[in-house]
C-alpha cells in the first residue's frame, strides 16, 4: 500500500462517488454481475471501476472467488477499511439529499432490520407495531436469516441493525453488541403428544430420540448447542433429523405429527404460552445463548434506528423472563 501522504493526495484527487458506490455494491452483492445489474452497468465496467480504485489505493480491495470469475469471496483487509468510510460518505450524502428535498417529493426513509429466525417471531411484532405508530412515514424492511448472513449484511451497510448473536472476532469487526437477554434450548411437542401426556414427569433424552426430530441447520448456534447437549450424554443427533431455519415449517410439522422440535425458547414462546405446544421436562442448563442488538460502530446517527433500538430493549425485558417448566402436581 502507498504511504499515507501519497495515498491521501491520490484519494482526494482521483476517487469519485462512482468508485465508492461500486465498492459498496460489490461488498453487498458479493458478485460482480449482480453488482453491475444493481448499478445499471456492464460487468466489465464494474471490474474496470474496481481496478481503478485499487490502483488509487495501491492495494487489493476484493478477494475474487475461486469458483468463478464473477464471484466475490469477500473484501480484502484494505477493502474492509475503505468500505466503512465509503458507507459513511454515501449515507451523509443521502441524508443531505433528504434534508434539502421538498417534503412532498423527498425520498422515503427506510429502516432495515435483520433478525434470527428463532428470535423474530416473539421479539419483533410489538416493537414493529409501536414503531409504526410513532414513525408512520418510515418504510420498514425485515430480513430473517442465519447469523453470519445478517452480520455480513450489517457490516456491508445493507442492514441498519440486527437482533442476533455474538460471532467469532473476524465477523464482529466494526460491529457493537449489546446484550438483550439469554435463552436456553427447549424440547417442544404438540399438545397431546405421547411424551407430553405426563407433562408433570421428567422425560429422558433417550426417549426423545425415539421420535422424529426437528433441528436447526448446520453452522448455527442452536444446532451447535443441540449436538453438544447430546454428546455430553453419550448420544448423537440422528442422521434423519429434519433441518430447517423456518420456524413456521417447524411449527406446522409439530401440529400434524409426533416430531420433537429442539429450539431456542423464543421461537416457541408464543405457542407454549397459548398451550398449542408443550415444553418437555428436560433440563437444558448450559445451553443458554446471548441474544443482542448489533449495530455498525461507525454508522451515522439515525433517529429511527435509535427509536427501534429502544423499543427492542423494552420488549427484550419481557422476552427474557423465562416460561416455567411444567410443575409436578400435588395430591389433593
Amino acid at each position: 500500500m502507498k504511504n499515507t501522504a501519497d495515498l491521501r493526495q491520490d484519494f482526494l484527487r482521483n476517487v469519485q462517488l462512482r468508485h465508492l458506490r461500486c465498492l459498496v455494491a460489490v461488498a453487498q452483492e458479493r458478485h460482480l454481475a449482480r453488482a453491475a445489474e444493481r448499478l445499471s452497468l456492464s460487468q466489465p465496467a464494474v471490474s474496470k471501476t474496481l481496478a481503478e480504485l485499487e490502483a488509487i489505493i495501491g492495494a487489493r480491495l476484493v478477494e475474487r472467488s475461486k469458483s468463478g470469475r464473477r464471484g466475490v469471496q469477500g473484501l480484502a483487509p484494505a477493502g474492509e477499511q475503505l468500505l466503512a468510510h465509503a458507507l459513511r460518505v454515501l449515507e451523509a450524502l443521502d441524508a443531505s439529499a433528504q434534508a434539502v428535498a421538498p417534503a412532498a417529493g423527498g425520498r422515503i426513509e427506510r429502516l432495515r432490520i435483520g433478525a434470527l429466525p428463532s428470535v423474530a417471531p416473539a421479539l419483533l411484532p410489538q416493537p414493529l407495531a409501536r414503531f409504526r405508530e410513532r414513525w408512520p412515514a418510515v418504510q420498514m424492511v425485515v430480513k430473517s436469516a442465519a447469523n453470519p448472513v445478517l452480520l455480513d449484511e450489517l457490516r456491508a451497510g445493507e442492514l441498519d441493525l440486527v437482533v442476533g448473536r455474538m460471532s467469532d472476532p473476524r465477523l464482529m469487526g466494526g460491529l457493537s453488541f449489546e446484550l438483550l437477554y439469554t435463552e436456553p434450548l427447549v424440547f417442544a411437542v404438540r399438545a397431546g403428544h405421547p411424551l407430553a401426556l405426563g407433562a408433570a414427569r421428567a422425560v429422558s433424552v433417550q426417549a426423545v430420540l425415539g421420535y422424529p426430530l426437528v433441528v436447526y441447520g448446520e453452522g448455527t448456534v442452536p444446532r451447535h448447542h443441540t449436538e453438544s447437549f447430546l454428546q455430553a450424554r453419550g448420544l448423537a443427533l440422528p442422521a434423519d433429523a429434519l433441518q430447517t431455519l423456518d420456524v413456521a415449517v417447524a411449527r406446522g410439522l409439530l401440529a400434524v405429527s409426533d416430531a420433537v422440535w429442539i429450539t431456542p425458547l423464543g421461537a416457541a414462546r408464543g405457542e407454549l404460552a397459548e398451550r398449542r405446544l408443550v415444553r418437555l421436562r428436560i433440563e437444558t442448563a448450559g445451553t443458554d445463548e446471548p441474544v443482542g442488538l448489533l449495530l455498525r460502530s461507525d454508522a451515522e446517527p439515525s433517529p429511527p434506528r435509535a427509536a427501534m433500538a429502544a423499543l427492542l430493549r423494552e420488549a427484550a425485558k419481557r422476552q427474557g423472563a423465562p416460561l416455567s417448566q411444567p410443575r409436578k402436581k400435588t395430591a389433593a
